[in-house]
Order: C-alpha cells, then structure tokens, then sequence
C-alpha cells in the first residue's frame, strides 16, 4: 500500500560521499510508513566505481578526479558539474515491485523525457541505460537494502564529457556518451531533472 505520494527534493550540488552517506543512513532508519524520496542534485567531478566492478575499466591516466567504491550495482561511471542525478529512494516492497521492474521503470521515463523533445532512445537488454544512436546518455545504478532501493539514474545534460575518456564507461571500452545539449535540447539541468522527477514519481505512483 502506498501511504502517499512520492516526495522530491532539490539538493543542490552535494559530495557524492556525503551524499551516499545521506542515502545510507535514510535507507537504514526508514519504516513501512515512511514515504519514499527522489533527490534531485549534482556532484562535483567523481568517478564511482559499483559494488563487484572491475577496476581495470579505469581510470587509464591520471586526472585529478576522485574515485569513490560505492555499494550500487554495475561498473564504473562518471559524475559531474551539468549532470542530472536523481537519487530513488523507494519502498519496492512496501510498492510490490520488482528489481528488474524499477529498474525498467527509470528506463522508460527517460525514454519518455527524451521523447517529449523529439528524441528517439532506447535501452539495451543486459546493459542498464539509455542510448541515442549507440551513445549513452544516461545511466543507472541501484542498491536494495531490506527491500529498499537507493542510488538511481544520472542523465547526462550540459557537462564536461571529457572525463569519460579517461574510463571504460559501465565496463564498455569505447563506449560513446552524448548528453541532451549536444542532442539540441537547450533546456537546463534543473528544468530537465524536475521534469525527470516528476516522470518517474508519475510512474512510481501509478505502478
């Protein structure tokens, strides 16, 4: 049963360790009554690398750039200044969702937020995420703790891409990444990540 409606916070730009931290510790203090959370933000250059990730995927040189071991599925990845980060913070039990559910869930509101735009995406069996003509534009990563989800998706927006080629991006040598300017969409990082967060608290609520 869902108590009420998803709540969505704008956090600004954040640590990502303490952000983790945050996500953490709201995860191990919630009940079957708390409601459940999207957090908008974004982190200053990092780069996560998921619980079981392949460190050989990178970084290959030197950049400056932190890396962080973070407990969220899949390999490692890049965030940045310009990047729409939308943390989940959701019930799947309290909800009866699946994991590979969710997970297609934020799939397809970024489908649907790209789509809104004139922007054909679509994602790719075994390999989380959404692709515009080969290149990845958003990514995404989970952890489910006592049937809780946290982490969540990071769509590529008006950023910095340099930094992705310095890694593997989710395991992937030679992976292309794009992001929603240099597919001529002009809106902002924050109008794109409301408009995300609405899509997705849409889609939790009526699931």
């Amino acid at each position: 049963m869902v108590l009420e409606k998803t709540t969505i916070r704008s956090l600004g730009r954040r640590d990502y360790s303490a952000a983790l931290a945050s996500m953490r510790e709201f995860t191990a203090r919630r009940d079957g009554e708390t409601p459940d959370e999207l957090w908008l933000l974004e982190h200053p250059p990092v780069y996560t690398l998921g619980q079981g990730a392949d460190p050989a995927f990178g970084p290959k040189r030197a950049t400056g750039i932190p890396l962080v071991h973070t407990d969220r599925g899949g390999e490692i990845t890049y965030h940045g200044p310009g990047q729409v980060v939308l943390y989940t913070l959701v019930d799947l039990r309290r909800r009866g969702i699946q994991v590979r559910e969710f997970v297609r869930l934020l799939e397809r509101a970024v489908v649907e937020l790209l789509s809104e735009h004139g922007i054909a995406s679509v994602t790719r069996p075994g390999a989380p995420g959404v692709y515009v003509d080969g290149a990845k534009v958003a990514a995404l990563g989970i952890r489910v703790s006592r049937g809780c989800a946290y982490h969540g998706l990071a769509l590529n927006a008006e950023m910095d891409l340099s930094p992705f080629a310095a890694i593997d991006p989710c395991g992937y040598p030679g992976l292309a990444v794009t992001q929603t300017r240099d597919l001529g969409i002009p809106d902002s990082r924050e109008a794109l990540g409301a408009r995300l967060a609405e899509i997705v608290a849409r889609r939790l609520d009526h699931a």
